[in-house]
């Protein structure tokens, strides 16, 4: 028999039963899709937190000032510790797994432009604010090392400050007043979605030259003055984060006489083992429900299987009769491989198709917050078709064997006796 008279004989008894073979194809399309939507829904629902993450900070170190909770160096423990405004020098000379460390203050100021008014909070901190914080420049430039160094009354916009101070007017170039103070507008935020702060968002507040803001707004009494609100620090890289935050909590509790083990003295809001947290969960998630879709498509291959069984079972007579005119073991086995490869094949592709357009499709709707789409890699098709494959031959070597091991005197005396 040529591989075309077996491939129209397959079609051929598969329409035959076409009921049965839809409902048995359905199952494993069902599995395919089930694995493939639920894998991508989990990649993307993963991916939006993370890029919302990264719109806060990107691997991002906030150490903030606290209350002692330990004795140290003869001194009593509940003592408030202050970081002061020269502090980042001495931790960023002494922390070279760091590749930034900055001060960051921050207070309330009367804002005036031309146009509108409002109690708007203002930021002083270094030029490398915009990179660890994940501000992008939508018009204009943010400050820089000179801008720092001279102190120079030049302000940078959030989108949002903008729209309040300007409306839709041009914005650069113009002159605002803070407390009285003249500050020339020298760039505008782009807008950013924003899940998470500690002092409000971003795009609601106005940044300044970090000398620039300790002198003309520094922190007053009550507060101790001379003081910042926290220090902002970043590792070169994830291998140098736990020597990174070692290194600053050292030098820290050195200037200010705290044990370096002490928590509630220097706390610590770490973006980067927040993000390796959460990508633990999203990847359990990930586990779970990738567990549920091969569970799916296994019980869909062992329909397949109870299916062929049955095929089997019904043309018994007729493997007989093909075996005594001459038919080899291998042809039959052949045969009703092929007939399950078939089956598994048809119903597989057409789940692949069926689910990578319904992601195509969910792809081209807005976005949601929290999340980027259904994210359908190739990996993701790779594994799927490797699911495929290993489903069709388990699914077709028992039925296969069975078949190509009938007698075909047994066979002939058993649909007789039938």
């Amino acid at each position: 028999m040529t591989f075309r008279d077996l491939l129209r004989d397959t079609i051929a008894t598969l329409w035959a039963h076409k009921r049965r073979t839809l409902l048995t194809m359905f199952g494993i399309a069902w599995g395919i899709i089930s694995i493939t939507v639920m894998v991508a829904a989990g990649e993307g629902l993963g991916r939006g937190i993370q890029k919302q993450q990264e719109n806060f900070g990107k691997d991002v170190i906030i150490v903030f000032a606290g209350r002692t909770s330990m004795q140290a160096g003869g001194t009593r423990s509940g003592r408030v510790v202050h970081w002061m405004e020269d502090d980042y020098k001495e931790v960023a000379r002494e922390a070279p797994a760091c590749k930034y460390v900055m001060p960051e203050l921050g207070n309330n100021v009367k804002v005036h432009s031309a146009f509108n008014s409002g109690d708007i909070d203002t930021v002083g901190s270094l030029p490398p604010f915009t990179v660890i914080r994940s501000i992008t420049v939508a018009q204009g430039r943010f400050y820089n090392d000179e801008d720092n160094e001279e102190g120079r009354h030049v302000a940078f916009l959030g989108s949002d400050t903008k729209k309040q101070l300007f409306a839709e007017r041009e914005a650069l170039g113009q002159t605002i007043e803070l407390n009285g103070i003249p500050y020339t507008v020298i760039g505008v935020m782009k807008t950013k979605d924003q899940n998470s702060s500690y002092d409000g968002v971003d795009i609601r507040k106005i940044f300044i030259p970090f000398n620039s803001m300790k002198r003309d707004f520094p922190n007053k009494p009550p507060a101790v003055e001379h003081t910042v609100d926290r220090l902002l620090v970043a590792p070169w890289s994830l291998a140098t984060h736990p020597d990174c935050v070692r290194q600053v909590r050292h030098t820290l509790a050195r200037l200010h006489s705290f044990d370096p083990r002490d928590e509630e003295a220097a706390s610590i809001w770490d973006t980067v083992k927040n993000a390796q947290a959460n990508r633990m969960i999203f990847v359990g998630m990930e586990v779970f429900m990738g567990a549920v879709g091969v569970a799916t498509i296994f019980l869909g291959g062992l329909g397949v299987m109870n299916v062929m069984l049955v095929s089997v079972r019904e043309r018994t007579r007729e493997i007989g009769v093909r075996k005594a005119l001459g038919a080899t073991r291998e042809s039959i086995l052949h045969q009703f491989f092929l007939e399950t490869i078939f089956v598994v094949v048809i119903s597989g592709g057409a789940g692949l198709v069926i689910s990578y357009g319904f992601c195509a499709l969910v792809n081209l709707l807005p976005k949601i917050p929290y999340f980027d789409g259904l994210d359908a890699s190739w990996k993701l098709a790779a594994l799927t078709v490797s699911l495929l494959g290993l489903i069709a031959v388990l699914s077709a070597l028992y039925p296969a064997n069975q078949a190509a091991s009938v007698d075909p005197i047994e066979a002939l005396r058993f649909e007789a006796g039938g």
